[in-house]
């Protein structure tokens, strides 16, 4: 195996340094760094263009979690204090204007920041680190997941299928990890684990093997196996449908209103209504969002608009020799 091109994605600057500098110390590791989504997808798509593509991409899992968070801070009121530097503030949150990341081509060289990490035996720099601690809200679960680390590592899987995608994660989270596998990671590595494990989760999955930590591997089966079981259930139903009201599902889908699938499918509202309301009771529901989720879990696609089609013209409805 030659060089592993290896990609850092973490929006904590001190942790994404330290990381990659103890990265960037074997001698077969070429590692860089991007420091927000967007960052990432450009990093990537610049080194294909180059035909220089990453090997293997390392996502924090929870990705822009305190960029959510900074928007949703209340704003200073005039004359308050300024808020401390980030190096003296003991919360973990990140200053709202964080500064704009751009994905250095190569990190500095690894004793440039050696400081931050422990050899020989080095470690990722702990979980509680400043630069690593997240704010996790404990109160209010949201009902669908917020965009983070996953929602990028399924986006950037679909762009470049060949790239392997390991989650680096402050804890073990059955839910999470079942999600990342199935946005196609092969890999989950807490943050406090050794370098000497993050390393070998990274040579494992460039051999097609997929690496999760043992504590987690009961939670993920038995996430995947009630995804599984609920999907199956979801099919069932689905089948039920008439074939014009699958058409119907699939119009609820795409987020058309009983207006809009009208038109679309050139039926009246009142027929559509009726629809609905039949694929509502097949469904066992009793919302048009309920349903869709039970089309989703199902595989249900959305309905694509129709090819424009001209309206028969005056001329075809014409008596032969007319006009």
């Amino acid at each position: 195996m030659g060089r592993i091109r290896v990609l850092v994605v973490d929006d904590h600057r001190i942790f994404a340094e330290a990381l990659a500098a103890a990265l960037a110390a074997e001698p077969d590791v070429e590692v860089g760094a991007a420091g927000s989504t967007a960052a990432a997808e450009r990093a990537l798509e610049r080194a294909a263009v180059e035909g220089r593509g990453y090997d293997v991409v390392l996502i924090d899992a929870d990705l822009g979690a305190d960029t959510a968070a900074a928007g949703a801070r209340k704003p200073r009121r005039p004359g308050a204090d300024p808020p401390e530097p980030a190096h003296r503030r003991p919360s973990a949150a990140l200053p709202a204007p964080r500064r704009p990341a751009t994905p250095p081509a190569h990190v500095p060289p690894a004793h440039a920041h050696l400081t931050s990490v422990h050899t020989p035996q080095a470690h990722l720099p702990p979980a509680n680190h400043p630069a690593a601690t997240r704010h996790q809200p404990a109160a209010h679960p949201a009902a669908a997941p917020a965009p983070d680390g996953i929602t990028l590592l399924a986006r950037v899987r679909r762009n470049h299928p060949a790239l392997r995608a390991i989650v680096l994660a402050t804890a073990d989270d059955p839910h999470r990890a079942a999600r990342a596998l199935h946005a196609g990671a092969t890999g989950w590595v807490a943050k406090e684990s050794s370098l000497a494990r993050l390393l070998a989760v990274i040579r494992g999955v460039l051999r097609d093997e997929t690496h999760l930590p043992p504590a987690l591997l009961t939670g993920v089966i038995r996430e995947l196996t009630t995804a599984r079981r609920d999907r199956t259930e979801s099919e069932r139903l689905v089948d039920t449908l008439t074939p014009r009201e699958k058409e119907i599902l699939r119009c609820m889908v795409a987020g058309l209103g009983r207006q809009a699938v009208a038109e679309r499918l050139y039926l009246s509202p009142h027929t559509v209504r009726t629809h609905m309301q039949n694929v509502l009771g097949k469904l066992g529901v009793h919302s048009t969002l309920a349903a869709v989720a039970v089309a989703r879990r199902a595989g249900v696609s959305p309905s694509e608009p129709a090819a424009p089609t001209a309206p028969p013209s005056v001329a075809s409805t014409t008596a032969p020799g007319a006009g």
